[in-house]
């Protein structure tokens, strides 16, 4: 199946594309807006993203949206991820507040998990979505030089200690929120 990729974030589209290699993943086309993500659920964003590339170029589109939520600040930062720090902050700063926000709280009270869902949306209005979640730990501080976002000081349960920043692409891609949500929608989409 041909798909457009309704995502800029150039890390987002490799790690998609590395994860449905059955299909054909074309970029979104060059000069698209940015879509304003302006919902509150990471399902509306996953859609609205999808739908505003779709609705461009006539093709179905693959969309996703990921949210960190961190248990002590009450699911935070959430849907509001990449804009933790400010509406334009930079991954470095989005991380910082996190950090300062969970400096006062013991190690063992850092739980937290990704989510990503995953949608494609067609001409003819039809949609199908998939969750991934990855439960974990915030790490005191940051480690590893892999990934983006948080990944330097997420640490999955499953990961055997390491922070997703540590990983290979691949044994990432295995246990990752976004591998489980994409691996899940290819499923659905053969079917």
């Amino acid at each position: 199946m041909r798909l457009v990729m309704a995502s800029a974030n150039a890390h987002k589209a490799i790690e998609i594309a590395e994860i449905l290699t059955d299909h054909d993943i074309e970029q979104r086309p060059t000069g698209m807006g940015e879509v304003v993500e302006s919902e509150e659920t990471l399902e509306g964003n996953a859609r609205l993203k999808a739908e505003a590339v779709c609705a461009a170029t006539g093709t179905p589109a693959v969309a996703d949206d990921t949210g960190l939520e961190v248990d002590a600040l009450g699911g935070l930062p959430g849907v509001r991820s990449a804009r933790f720090a400010g509406d334009s902050a930079t991954d470095e700063e989005n991380l910082v507040k996190l950090l300062n926000e969970l400096r006062k709280v013991p190690d063992s009270d850092r739980t937290a998990r990704f989510r990503t869902v995953a949608m494609v949306v067609f001409p003819d209005g039809d949609a199908v979505s998939a969750d991934g979640v990855v439960e974990g730990v915030i790490a005191v501080q940051p480690s590893g030089s892999g990934g983006f976002g948080y990944d330097s000081v997420f640490v999955p349960n499953e990961g055997g200690g390491l922070t997703f920043a540590e990983m290979e692409p691949e044994r990432k891609n295995i246990i990752s929120h976004r591998g489980r949500a994409f691996r899940l929608l290819a499923t659905m989409l053969a079917d």
